[in-house]
């Protein structure tokens, strides 16, 4: 081995042990870490159009960029958590003074099926009305505990947590000053040609823009129609029940449903047909048509891949990196498809 490939080597096993323990040491900011980029990510644009028009004065361009940023994006979500606070309460509280009736409710819901229905549910025992009930005690008394269980958690970790969001307040400034230095430094250092450099790059960026804006433009559209119609109909607690389905519209195509359809039966089983029939309606046509037209124009168009790959990339994403994973799940996925996209034009060509 030459002293030239040595030292080679060298650099090599150097580069990569420096860029882990950096990698190590920034794990425990890894949310703030993520969240500052992809803020700023977003937010780029504006901060340039903002710098031309400030005659190229990029700290007072990028101030204003991140005054928007707390506005547009950390503010509501503050004052939507703080709400929800109170509502999870509210809603225990209620639940809690529900039990009594619960027996009632459920003996008319069973009553009102047909008779082969009624056989199925007794042949799974879920005609034991007592047995139910006590199911929904026992699963109330686990959801207020982990509720008050993270609630101590999050009292516990509040300075992590207000140290996190400096962080990640600090590094969207810089990200934004200086995020078109840092893009040509990545561009330097990648080794591949011009020609697939820059379309992965524009890959990324287009994915975490597109999957961001998309999925929480439908999350907050398919939140606030469904706390309107919860609302209407006299559902206690639609704020909560409207915060959880804009949650779970994370998930493309099924996520709104899992609150409603419950909530839908809940209308059958007491005997108040026309609200639930104007629930199923409602939601299984304006929401649902939100998510069928509106996520694919958003998401899907701008990412350039189909909705099932959108889907499960999702949920996978989800399932491995929690609520990160609405983001790098689709991001990852595109960039599979570009990097083999690449891989077999250089094959074919």
């Amino acid at each position: 081995m030459t002293a030239d490939s040595t030292r080679k080597t060298f650099f090599h096993i150097l580069l990569a042990v420096v860029t882990i323990a950096l990698c190590w040491i920034l794990l425990p900011f890894f949310g703030a870490v993520f969240w500052g980029t992809i803020l700023a990510i977003v937010f780029q644009p504006m901060q340039r159009y903002l710098a031309v028009r400030l005659g190229k004065r990029r700290n007072m361009a990028t101030l204003i960029t991140l005054l928007g940023t707390i506005l547009i994006v950390i503010l509501p979500l503050a004052m939507v958590a703080a709400t929800m606070v109170q509502e999870v309460a509210t809603a225990y509280t209620r639940l809690q003074a529900f039990q009594p009736h619960a027996t009632e409710y459920l003996q008319h819901g069973i009553q009102m099926l047909p008779v082969w229905m009624q056989d199925s549910l007794a042949k799974f025992g879920l005609n034991d009305i007592a047995g139910i009930q006590k199911r929904l005690t026992d699963g109330a008394a686990t959801i207020s505990q982990f509720v008050a269980a993270k609630a101590l958690s999050i009292g516990q970790n509040t300075f992590d947590f207000v140290v996190s969001f400096g962080v990640m307040l600090y590094l969207v400034f810089f990200l934004l000053r200086d995020g078109a230095e840092i893009s040509r430094r990545i561009r330097r250092a990648l080794p591949l040609e011009a020609e697939p450099k820059e379309h992965l790059i524009a890959k990324f960026s287009t994915v975490v823009r597109a999957t961001v804006k998309g999925n929480i433009a439908v999350a907050a559209v398919q939140g606030f129609l469904g706390g309107l119609i919860f609302m209407v109909l006299g559902i206690q607690g639609a704020l909560l029940w409207g915060v959880l389905m804009a949650f779970l519209s994370l998930l493309p195509a099924i996520g709104a449903s899992i609150v409603w359809v419950p909530a839908a039966i809940y209308f059958f089983a007491i005997g108040a047909i026309w609200k639930g029939v104007i629930l199923v309606l409602f939601c299984a046509v304006v929401i649902g048509l939100i998510d069928n037209l509106l996520r694919p124009i958003l998401v899907g168009k701008d990412v350039g891949m189909p909705d099932w790959c959108v889907l499960i990339s999702t949920l996978g994403g989800m399932a491995i990196f929690g609520i990160n994973g609405f983001v790098i799940g689709p991001l990852i996925a595109a960039l599979f498809m570009a990097s083999w996209d690449l891989y077999a034009r250089d094959e074919e060509a």
